[in-house]
């Protein structure tokens, strides 16, 4: 085993109901199989975090808690691999909240839920990607979450993190539906960069290499991954 993703599906703002393992898989089902066909030679193995509540739950952070959890458990029983949080809606948040972790080394964030942001609170921390490859996401007309908050969230990350990259899919919603293959196909390319040092896509490359606000407002290209070159 040489590298490991863990899947954190969507969940909820606040709730202590406890979900059930359909509907924590259903979201992030057909990314993980993406993932386990694109690393199959390298041995990746892949795995959907199941929570113990579906809510965040305010300064509780379960979602987070339980992301971490889940990277120990990868180092209990595979040792010394590297992990790459894969994250959507308030999973996305879990992986970006969790990413400090020492077996991780990379995040993809996919239409991140994030708080409004509140002069009387911190802002989310962004301290713990420090290290770390960071991949966002997010559709420009989502309307779950305003993805102001995930550009905000990156252009701080970027200042202590070069290795940060964001991308818009312009006219796509909270679900990334309508370019859900071109979503898919820029998480695989930057997922098999991370965790197996395979060559980054060139927009992928840009992304990071460009100073804020470039690398950190790419547009997601219509067709990406029909004719990407390793």
């Amino acid at each position: 085993m040489s590298g490991v993703v863990l899947l954190l599906p969507a969940g909820d703002e606040v709730s202590t109901r406890r979900p059930s393992t359909l509907w924590a898989a259903a979201s992030v089902r057909t990314l993980g199989r993406r993932f386990e066909r694109a690393g199959r030679a390298e041995g990746l193995a892949t795995h959907v975090v199941h929570y113990r509540y579906r809510g965040w739950n305010g300064s509780e952070a379960h979602l987070a808690h339980d992301a971490t959890w889940a990277a120990e458990e990868v180092v209990r029983r595979y040792g010394d691999v590297s992990v790459c949080l894969v994250g959507i809606d308030m999973g996305a948040r879990a992986a970006l909240r969790s990413a400090g972790h020492e077996a991780v080394n990379s995040v993809v964030a996919l239409a991140p839920w994030l708080p409004e942001e509140d002069v009387a609170a911190p802002p989310e921390p962004v301290k713990q990607l420090v290290g770390r490859q960071v991949l966002i996401a997010h559709g420009t007309n989502d309307e779950r979450t305003d993805p102001e908050l995930s550009f905000r969230l990156a252009s701080r990350a970027k200042k202590a993190n070069r290795e940060v990259c964001r991308f818009e899919v312009h006219s796509d919603g909270h679900g990334l539906h309508q370019h859900r293959e071109e979503v898919h196909a820029l998480a695989e390319d930057f997922v098999m960069g991370a965790l197996f040092g395979r060559a980054f896509s060139r927009p992928v490359r840009d992304a990071m290499a460009a100073p804020p606000p470039l690398g950190l407002r790419m547009p997601l290209a219509s067709g990406f991954g029909r004719s990407l070159r390793r």
